[in-house]
């Protein structure tokens, strides 16, 4: 007999019953949750949280905002460009008002059936797989143009299977929001095309100077092409593999039926080059520049044209008289400004490319006897005349005994003669007597802010100035007012900000400047620096040599221009034979002779009845009797002597 359905059982319920005397029963058995469905659930609720964290944090129009640090062109004082700093992206195209040509050049050779998946083509994945295995590695990629947005619109560079996970969830989503029309519009507004240059607006002016709505055929291909491998394949830097490449695409294009073969074919067979050249994206000037003139600048489109105060002919000369010079394997430091302190020529070392530390602004060398400035300056604020005499006799100064570097002591001298002649005892004396504080203000007041060391030895120069800081400490003495603003923007120059000519003091012509420009013209024409004299315009200026001959300076100034010349090795080594007065004297008398006749300016004024006084003596006959003295004597007149065949 068939069994009865009874309904659910209840063992209490039966006669006599009780559930404690019934065998246990088992649960019911619960089927099993596939690890699928775990993984779609977590996928899911990571599709959800991407999904609110982009409504949230990453607006759709990302891809269309401009850079946050826009391209700066530095253009110089008489409007030529002379450099480009930072990357430029121009305003977005819109893809409806482009040539057909245009956009189908990107989508041939990029994602030929953009218009027809949802964001991720499988069959492009596919494709770009098989392609691959048979290669035996990456020579393809399957990402579409929307995949491609995605990833540098909101994505970094990082190559992980999450990241391109993030990637297709991110494509997805644009799809959705998004039409084909305005992806591809974004798409080619972002996109980076070499040379520091993102969107197709901006690629367009760069490469070919046009408007995108007027590429030709030709000049899109080129375009398009650059997109796989912009920084090797811009047409500036391989102008034959950006033509192989346009090759391609215009191949491709035909083979979607873009155009024709035979236009294809044709345009193949022109050679196409860019129209712009490259102007330098990093030089010593720009890079003293860059800082100062971003702290002004606001996120834009394009490039924005900055002004500067260098100028484009004397900063020729300027590189001319380095190589002029004959370096070997010697560093140089550079810088020529107006006595205003308006930068016009800057060389921070003999190759930007091989090492772009700036020697003139960033490093920090001993300016040697350049910084006797400073000691005789104080020295007239505190009643000095370049008459009054001072021992030129060896000194000792807490254990310390600085030598003169020609060996030669002179006795009682004039402050003129210790100054031109760069005697270091008499120097260290006459600081003695003058004190340290007097000259640490009167440095700092000439606009020196480097550290000044404690010990005697500081009046020698032996601490660390940058060039163009000691440099414009002279312009002060050329100007007659002090600190000297330098500058290199138009917008911060004296003759814009007059606030800069109202904060300046003036020197005393009678107590400081008329006496310092008489130990100047002494020390740059009978001096140790008279292998820098002009023998038309009146010279004015100081070497500088640093123990073991390891900096070699010279400071002056001529005409309307303030010129401070360092060479030197990166690592201290001795520089030989190089002192202040030979290669960097050399150098400031090359520039400074072809400059003037450029430069057409009227000089600095000078005081009112302002005459160079007395030089130093010239070097008496040898006396037998005192051999020691002979030696330098002997190498003054051969100092001479080589001075007059200089001339002739």
């Amino acid at each position: 007999m068939a069994e009865r359905d009874q309904g659910p059982f209840d063992p209490v319920a039966m006669p006599g019953g009780d559930a404690g005397d019934l065998p246990p029963v088992a649960p019911p058995r619960r089927p099993r949750r596939r690890w699928w469905r775990w993984a779609l659930t977590a996928l899911s609720a990571l599709f959800v949280a991407l999904v609110v964290w982009l409504v949230i944090t990453a607006p759709l129009g990302r891809s269309l905002e401009p850079l946050e640090e826009p391209a700066m062109l530095f253009v110089s004082a008489d409007g030529e460009a002379i450099a480009r700093r930072g990357a430029i992206k121009d305003e977005p195209v819109d893809v409806t008002l482009l040539p057909a040509h245009v956009t189908n050049a990107f989508i041939a050779i990029e994602d030929r059936r953009f218009y027809s998946h949802w964001g991720v083509d499988p069959r492009g994945v596919a494709r770009a797989a098989i392609a691959n295995a048979q290669a035996g590695g990456v020579r393809q990629g399957g990402s579409t143009i929307t995949q491609q947005l995605a990833k540098t619109a909101f994505l970094d560079g990082e190559r992980t299977m999450t990241r391109k996970a993030r990637e297709a969830i991110i494509s997805l989503w644009l799809e959705a929001w998004l039409t084909k029309d305005d992806i591809l519009s974004r798409y080619l507004s972002s996109i980076y095309f070499g040379d520091g240059v993102y969107g197709l607006r901006s690629a367009a002016r760069h490469y070919f100077d046009r408007a995108p709505e007027e590429l030709s055929v030709a000049e899109a291909a080129m375009l398009a092409g650059m997109v796989k491998a912009p920084s090797r394949l811009a047409p500036t830097r391989d102008l034959k593999g950006a033509q192989e490449r346009s090759r391609i695409v215009l191949q491709e294009m035909a083979d979607m039926g873009a155009i024709t073969q035979a236009e294809a074919s044709a345009t193949a067979s022109a050679q196409l080059r860019g129209r712009r050249a490259r102007l330098p994206t990093g030089t010593y000037f720009a890079d003293w520049v860059a800082p100062r003139a971003r702290r002004s600048m606001e996120a834009g489109y394009g490039v924005t044209s900055v002004p500067t105060t260098l100028d484009a002919d004397l900063q020729r000369i300027a590189v001319q008289a380095t190589i002029n010079a004959n370096l070997g394997d010697r560093q140089v430091g550079f810088v020529a400004m107006r006595p205003t302190g308006e930068v016009v020529a800057l060389i921070g070392g003999r190759s930007y490319k091989k090492s772009p530390f700036n020697r003139a602004t960033q490093a920090r060398r001993q300016p040697g006897s350049a910084f006797k400035l400073a000691v005789y300056l104080a020295a007239f604020r505190a009643g000095w005349d370049p008459d009054d005499l001072i021992e030129d006799v060896p000194i000792t100064v807490d254990g310390w005994s600085p030598q003169n570097s020609d060996g030669r002591y002179r006795g009682r001298i004039t402050l003129r003669e210790a100054f031109s002649r760069s005697s270091n005892a008499a120097t260290v004396r006459l600081a003695q007597q003058v004190g340290r504080e007097p000259i640490v203000r009167t440095a700092r007041e000439l606009g020196i802010t480097a550290d000044i060391p404690e010990g005697p030895s500081y009046a020698l120069g032996t601490g660390g100035v940058p060039l163009i800081e000691m440099t414009a400490a002279y312009a002060a003495i050329a100007s007659g007012t002090y600190p000297i603003e330098v500058s290199g923007l138009a917008a911060e120059s004296p003759s814009r900000n007059s606030s800069i000519i109202r904060s300046a003091a003036r020197l005393d012509p009678r107590q400081e400047w008329e006496p310092m420009l008489d130990l100047l013209y002494a020390a740059a024409n009978q001096g140790t620096g008279r292998r820098a004299a002009l023998s038309n315009v009146p010279t004015f200026g100081k070497t500088g040599t640093t123990q073991d001959n390891r900096d070699a300076i010279f400071i002056g100034f001529a005409g309307n221009l303030v010129v401070g010349v360092w060479v030197g090795h990166d690592d201290d080594r001795s520089l030989g034979n190089v002192s202040g007065g030979t290669v960097p004297a050399a150098i400031f008398k090359d520039f400074m002779r072809r400059a003037i006749q450029v430069d057409g300016t009227q000089g600095p004024r000078l005081p009112r009845d302002f005459r160079p006084r007395r030089a130093p003596e010239r070097p008496r006959l040898p006396d037998p009797d005192n051999w020691r003295e002979d030696r330098g004597i002997l190498r003054d007149i051969a100092r001479e002597i080589e001075d007059f065949l200089d001339r002739i």
